[in-house]
């Protein structure tokens, strides 16, 4: 289901228009609490279930509702499967990842939130990536912290443990 021209031409003035979004948010951010470590290994998992994190409103209002999914049918080719108000994300399927080979038969023109995954991620307070990901937060300035958890009268698998969630393992 490979996109034609026109699916391709709105794409990428909506790419522009997220990109230019993703940099002026981080310009006026410029907190990075976070870096990414390691690497993809390819899992699917982001592919397979994209999630779009929406402004509440858009959770209650119909209209609003539609949009948005239709939106992302249309254009993105998601279907959407579910909400889930505690995250205020919608979910999708993506029908342009193909199970068979673990690729996207759109890549060249896949959406802004699947180019900058999950570099978006590090931007939340407690990123939280798939267990199957080969990727995963790295706390900047975490090494104090670390030694910090050292010094305490810790067992090793209790340390090891607060050093996992606290997101200081590299």
């Amino acid at each position: 289901m490979r996109d034609g021209w026109l699916k391709k031409t709105i794409k990428r003035v909506a790419l522009m228009r997220y990109l230019t979004d993703l940099k002026l948010t981080r310009m006026i951010q410029r907190r990075q609490i976070y870096r990414l470590g390691g690497a993809c290994n390819q899992c699917g998992m982001c592919c397979q279930t994209p999630m779009v994190q929406v402004f509440p409103l858009f959770l209650y209002l119909k209209s609003a509702r539609w949009l948005i999914i239709t939106w992302h049918r249309r254009i993105n080719g998601f279907e959407f499967i579910r909400e889930d108000r505690q995250d205020k994300t919608f979910i999708f399927r993506c029908t342009h990842f193909d199970i068979r080979t673990g690729r996207c038969d759109s890549y060249e023109s896949r959406p802004g939130m699947c180019r900058d995954y999950p570099r978006i991620l590090l931007d939340t307070t407690d990123p939280q990536f798939f267990d199957s990901c080969g990727y995963y937060p790295i706390l900047i300035n975490g090494k104090k912290l670390s030694l910090a958890l050292d010094r305490l009268d810790l067992s090793d698998v209790k340390r090891e443990e607060l050093k996992r969630r606290l997101h200081l393992v590299e």
